[in-house]
């Protein structure tokens, strides 16, 4: 299967290594992975905040992009990209009254996975060799869970994963208050949501906290840190990507 990795812009920006580690796996279980350079951002911030024309532009960049490749299927390592992909691009291009863009959503966007759903729904794969033995907990992301209906395909993953120890999270479908914007529009709001998770994670004694999307671990790693709690964090293609050395 010809596969292409849609890095998404925090993954470019700050978090390379999920987009490495999505690549890592997908090439262990035999396929072929491209990275178009040409990719920019989803327009999923254009989009909340208010922007949909700027947004639009950015909808049809990636159409261009990921629709013209002769991809079999586009991955991210972002349960929120994903759902902006599969569902805000065609509210975007029904609002616009453009039916023409309407046509080219509805042939990519279902082609487009998050890497967990990809592994476990696509490719019926449960066990991908991996290796980590460290206490671990998982934080389900709300896009992934409520939008794309991610539920138990990260935890059939890491359950397969040899040595490790796998906790549960207290309240786990909490939001951790991140939600893109929302943490800047809403900062207090936010920062209580965060405590609340926070607290969470480092009661369950895990050293590591992992999720679908690096958003939410960046929330989490901030609030981890500033408590001194002693967890670290780390995107759930990294687990799937290490092995025993």
């Amino acid at each position: 299967m010809r596969i292409a990795l849609f890095i998404t812009c925090l993954g470019d920006t700050l978090f390379p290594e999920a987009g490495r580690a999505t690549v890592t796996v997908l090439e262990r279980l035999g396929h072929e992975v491209a990275f178009p350079e040409e990719q920019t951002c989803c327009g999923q911030m254009h989009a909340n905040s208010g922007y949909p024309t700027e947004a639009l532009g950015l909808v049809r960049r990636f159409l261009e992009v990921f629709g013209e490749g002769g991809f079999d299927a586009v991955v991210a390592p972002s349960g929120s990209c994903t759902a902006m992909v599969r569902h805000g691009y065609a509210r975007l291009a029904a609002e616009a009254g453009d039916t023409e863009l309407a046509r080219r959503v509805d042939a990519v966007s279902g082609r487009v996975f998050e890497l967990s759903e990809f592994l476990v729904g696509q490719l019926g794969v449960v066990d991908v060799g991996a290796y980590f033995a460290h206490r671990v907990v998982y934080h389900p992301s709300c896009h992934a869970l409520r939008m794309l209906h991610v539920a138990d395909a990260p935890l059939r993953l890491l359950r397969a994963v040899r040595g490790i120890e796998l906790v549960e999270l207290d309240e786990a479908e909490s939001c951790c208050g991140f939600g893109g914007t929302f943490a800047v529009k809403n900062p207090d709001v936010s920062a209580a949501m965060l405590s609340d998770k926070v607290r969470a994670v480092r009661d369950t004694g895990a050293e590591v906290c992992t999720a679908l999307d690096s958003s939410c671990l960046m929330q989490i790693d901030g609030g981890l840190r500033r408590m001194r709690a002693g967890v670290r964090t780390m995107h759930l293609s990294e687990i799937l990507a290490s092995v025993q050395t």
